[in-house]
């Protein structure tokens, strides 16, 4: 989660998360937080849409992982602070679930596919089809290529 999603949901402004996050830096080892570098947060910025004036910060966000959330209410003593980790930490909790129940859904397609003969070929390849993240799916192109025609 990059830090003003954050600072959003503790009810914090982002340089105050920053500067206990900067006091406290012995807290966040690189696999609890990095900072984005300059490509991937223009990559992030292209990707949000045009900016409005005042509304994004001209300093490199941090992203913190799992651990990382959860060492900020360490650090941010707020009670609002505890409630929102809490609730960040269930859905990090359910989020491991769904990750596992797709897996498990993997191994019991893979368990039918070898169970049936090759009638059923299609329709298994559907259903991975199906199973893949958005970005792996084969997407069209619209408009013009270059060098067609």
């Amino acid at each position: 989660m990059l830090d003003g999603d954050l600072a959003d949901l503790y009810g914090v402004e982002v340089k105050q998360l920053k500067r206990q996050v900067r006091r406290n830096i012995d807290r966040f080892p690189a696999d609890f937080m990095f900072e984005l570098s300059k490509e991937e947060y223009e990559s992030l910025r292209r990707h949000l849409g045009t900016l409005k004036r005042g509304e994004h910060s001209k300093y490199l966000p941090y992203a913190f992982t799992e651990q990382g959330v959860a060492m900020l209410s360490s650090v941010l003593r707020s009670k609002r602070a505890v409630q929102v980790n809490v609730e960040i930490m269930r859905a990090f909790v359910r989020l491991r679930e769904m990750i596992a129940s797709h897996k498990d859904l993997a191994r019991k397609l893979d368990a039918l596919e070898k169970k049936y003969d090759t009638q059923f070929k299609a329709v298994f390849d559907a259903i991975r089809e199906l199973m893949k993240p958005p970005a792996e799916r084969a997407k069209k192109r619209i408009g013009f290529m270059k060098g067609a025609g």
